[in-house]
């Protein structure tokens, strides 16, 4: 038998099975974190201690992000994917032994370091934190030590990360999709059992403790997809310079992103006072929910076949699967944009306003949701688009457009932050990624020659079509003739009977119209729902 013969992942899953098991994963996931937002929103509201926690929480996740995110999402598994049919199983697991030792080593260094500065790093990224209340030094000690004791987290998170990497780029899903939801679980544990003893330092116990279930959860599945691990570096093996070489500018970009999308969002919002940091922070976990689930959970699992497409040099197949990838993304998110923006009230009412969360923190939440809402189908586009270009080896490329981003998001939130305030903030964040899918999508369609353009054209048409049909239900319903009851402040019961009500009905009237007007993707789904149902 060849070595590639040897080296070709197991393909015992197809492609749609892939994106389900990763799907039900990321819906778990997402289900429980909006779990974990409503235990953390009844524990605390809109504490300003809470905004001390969520500026604290920012920069262990950026550590993490830059290290272990450019290494796995742009750099490890296409190398990893080439390594194995061109050297081998053995080189492609030293190679894989040598990335996972050298991330977490660098990690481990960048925690130690962000852990010595945190007293200066702090308050640079939050300068107004706490300063409305009179409470600016309390605040900023109180971050300084969360920020402390979270940079645990990015060193068991390194590690994790490779494992999902491993694992994903092997084709097996299951137990890296099962993984988020023990960070999750473990958050909340640490809002419904650690909040009243000790406070936002429950919260962030709960953070370490979930990344340490993040990784453990993955190792039964390494043995099994043939891991083998050697305690080697080996920083001069090509391979392991490959993944540098592709790191190196990823690293600026997820850089850039993680500031786009949350530390340009916290600087500016600290300057406003009034919790405008939690609000931003619930509005956008809201967000997370069908991003993570359509535009996550398709582009992860479409990207080990995108790799090998790549590798193989199959550019039809490729331009093909990513095509019908973001066809698929923009059908789901275009409704579900419009659905959050329509029933943003009474979906925070009903998840948040409990405890301390208030009909006052409802308000400021929904302010915000409906501006990031606006911008989730091009945050989904975002995904599957910059793993095209990840794929071809190209990172830089996608750096360059988040950097883009980056300083289109700042301008735009100095310029909205005054009008809007922190509606403002959330609106320049969409814009800002709205423009750089744009930009992602001409780019890679140019460097493939197309992307289906007239097929795609038709579907995102045809989808804009049925969404708007469903916003006009949805709106009827509402505030129509007969419009739903309205939300009473503080009875939940209320909210969610409407936002669910009108949500079901809106699903229905999005498939039937996308059946009325030929959706492919609307075909695709109801032949599922009948089979499924047969």
């Amino acid at each position: 038998m060849s070595a590639a013969e040897t080296a070709s992942p197991p393909r015992t899953r197809s492609l749609a099975a892939a994106a389900a098991v990763v799907a039900v994963g990321f819906l778990g996931s997402r289900l429980l974190g909006v779990v974990r937002t409503v235990a953390i929103a009844n524990a605390f509201g809109t504490d300003p201690r809470l905004d001390a926690y969520w500026v604290a929480f920012r920069i262990p996740d950026l550590i993490f992000q830059v290290i272990a995110g450019a290494t796995l999402a742009s750099a490890f598994i296409p190398t990893f994917s080439r390594a194995v049919t061109r050297r081998g199983e053995e080189e492609a697991w030293r190679l894989a032994s040598a990335v996972l030792n050298l991330v977490t080593l660098a990690t481990a260094v960048l925690a130690v370091a962000a852990f010595l500065a945190a007293p200066w790093v702090v308050p640079a990224l939050a300068p107004g934190l706490g300063e409305d209340a009179g409470r600016g030094a309390e605040l900023q000690g109180l971050a300084v030590d969360l920020t402390r004791l979270m940079l645990l987290s990015p060193i068991l998170f390194a590690v994790s990360g490779m494992f999902m990497g491993i694992l994903n780029a092997r084709h097996h899903f299951l137990l890296p999709a099962l993984a988020p939801m023990m960070y999750n679980l473990s958050i909340i544990a640490g809002a419904l059992l650690l909040a009243e003893p000790f406070g936002v330092h429950g919260l962030a116990v709960g953070v370490v403790a979930g990344a340490a279930l993040h990784l453990l959860i993955q190792v039964p599945a390494l043995p099994r997809v043939g891991m083998r691990y050697a305690p080697v570096l080996r920083w001069r093996d090509p391979g392991v310079r490959e993944v540098g070489r592709l790191m190196a500018p990823r690293i600026f970009g997820l850089a850039a992103a993680q500031a786009n999308f949350f530390l340009i969002g916290i600087f500016f919002a600290s300057l406003l006072g009034g919790s405008a940091i939690s609000a931003l922070n619930y509005a956008w976990l809201i967000v997370m929910l069908p991003l993570g689930l359509f535009g996550m959970a398709i582009s992860t699992a479409v990207f080990p076949t995108l790799a090998d497409q790549a590798a193989a040099e199959a550019r039809d197949e490729l331009r093909a699967t990513l095509a019908r990838s973001l066809r698929l993304i923009l059908y789901l998110t275009l409704p579900a944009a419009a659905g959050l923006m329509l029933l943003r009230t009474p979906i925070i009412a009903a998840l948040l306003e409990h405890g301390a969360f208030d009909a006052t923190s409802t308000a400021l939440t929904a302010g915000a949701l409906l501006f990031y809402a606006l911008g989730l189908p091009a945050q989904a586009a975002i995904e599957i688009l910059s793993r095209g270009f990840y794929a071809l080896s190209d990172t830089k490329t996608p750096v360059a457009l988040a950097v883009l981003s980056l300083v289109l998001n700042a301008a735009l939130s100095a310029l909205l932050i005054g009008p809007l305030e922190h509606e403002g903030l959330a609106l320049a964040l969409s814009l800002a990624v709205t423009a750089e899918a744009a930009l992602l999508y001409a780019v890679l369609r140019r460097r493939l020659g197309g992307l289906e353009d007239r097929a795609t054209a038709a579907s995102l048409a045809r989808t804009g079509a049925a969404a708007a049909v469903m916003a006009a239900a949805v709106a009827a319903l509402l505030w129509g003739p007969v419009p739903l009851e309205a939300v009473a402040p503080g009875r939940s019961l209320d909210a969610f009977v409407e936002a669910g009500v009108a949500a079901a009905a809106g699903a229905l009237v999005f498939l039937a119209a996308g059946l009325a007007l030929g959706c492919e993707e609307a075909g695709l789904l109801a032949r599922r729902l009948r089979l499924r149902a047969a």
